[in-house]
């Protein structure tokens, strides 16, 4: 991979100096750096000179830190590992002002007021401007390497959901599923889990970003599960809602199929052009049709890679349309207060018709199972 973040960091350089000059990139937030740079231990920074001067400033445990070793100096990029308290976005802006920048671009999103000062003071003579998201919208569209990693992230993943279902259910705890999970995603090669894995049981069920409680699995409930698994950085999104006992309720059917349909048509609507808005519009619809349209949260779906959660998001007010390899969530859920309710997502990539439409990356069947 080493060519490939050297090839990455080439870009981000041209895109801050366009016509040469002299400006160098901090970039502190975590997801970014590992794009850049590889792995690195928490709270590192990366600095891009404008000459091709890269350094990845932080604090390395080498008694065993999980980020592994500090990446070795053939990879294109020197390796400064601090001692003490240092502040390797401090220490990265000195030795930007050392190497003869004149501007120093950061992170402005995410570094804290009182670091962005910090930053400041130590190197008066360099000038801050903001980087703004040069390296999320760098991130948008993901390379097959990267790609490959999200589809082991969602094998994984399919598989210890479909071990979670050949177990009994009935009076096992919220919590104790969701721990069982996460345990399973790591027997299965992850990382980890992507995001706190939620596991929702009758009047929970359906809530978006439950957290686990002691409530028992009872006959007749909806069990809405929501959890992915992480793989080399990479994370995926898999939400699954099934019953518990010999057969559904026809208000549970009801529901389910209202749900399956939003959540389709939002899936088919996704390709390369196609506005962001108009992907959450075609979920938004259906549900609006069957009555469930103030049900639904903020998001219809949301970019996936190194974060849950980036860009772009599937929104009414989004501004942007879709491009070919732009992974995705679609995830519409409907929650009825007292009742319980349906998720359904799904990890995609945004492919062409001519290359076979959306790639479905969570393959999990998407049918009202009663366990």
């Amino acid at each position: 991979m080493s060519e490939v973040h050297a090839a990455r960091r080439s870009r981000l350089r041209t895109r801050c100096s366009p016509a040469g000059g002299s400006v160098a990139a901090l970039v502190s937030l975590p997801a970014n750096v590992r794009y850049l740079a590889g792995c690195a231990p928490e709270g590192a920074v990366l600095l891009v000179g404008p000459s091709g001067d890269d350094v990845l400033l932080g604090h390395w445990d080498h008694g065993g830190d999980p980020a592994g070793p500090p990446p070795t100096e053939d990879q294109g990029l020197r390796v400064a590992p601090l001692g003490g308290e240092a502040d390797p976005a401090v220490a990265a802006a000195e030795l930007a002002a050392e190497g003869g920048a004149d501007t120093l671009a950061v992170e402005e999103h995410h570094l804290t007021v009182a670091r962005h000062r910090a930053v400041a003071a130590g190197v008066s003579g360099l000038g801050l401007v903001d980087l703004e998201c040069a390296v999320e919208r760098q991130r948008l569209v993901k390379d097959e390497e990267e790609i490959a990693a999200l589809r082991v992230a969602a094998e994984i993943t399919d598989r210890a959901l479909g071990e979670l279902l050949e177990s009994i259910l009935v009076g096992r705890t919220e919590r104790h599923l969701a721990l069982e999970l996460e345990r399973r995603l790591v027997d299965h090669g992850a990382d980890g889990p992507a995001f706190p894995t939620s596991v929702a049981t009758g009047s929970h069920s359906g809530l978006a970003g439950h957290r686990p409680t002691d409530r028992r699995v009872e006959e007749g409930d909806f069990l809405t599960v929501c959890l992915g698994a992480r793989f080399r950085g990479y994370r995926c999104r898999i939400g699954r809602t099934f019953v518990i006992g010999t057969s559904p309720d026809d208000w549970q059917i009801e529901l389910y199929e209202v749900v399956f349909a939003a959540q389709r048509a939002a899936r088919e609507a996704l390709a390369p052009g196609a506005e962001y808005a108009a992907v959450d519009r075609a979920a938004r619809d259906v549900l609006d049709a069957a009555g469930h349209g103030t049900a639904l949260g903020p998001v219809t779906g949301r970019g996936v890679g190194l974060e849950i959660g980036e860009d772009p998001r599937l929104s009414p007010a989004a501004m942007g349309r879709l491009g070919p390899c732009v992974p995705v969530t679609v995830e519409p859920g409907v929650h009825l207060p007292g009742r319980g309710g349906v998720r359904i997502d799904d990890t995609l990539v945004v492919r062409s018709p001519a290359d076979g439409g959306p790639e479905l990356l969570t393959i999990t069947t998407k049918e009202l199972l009663a366990l």
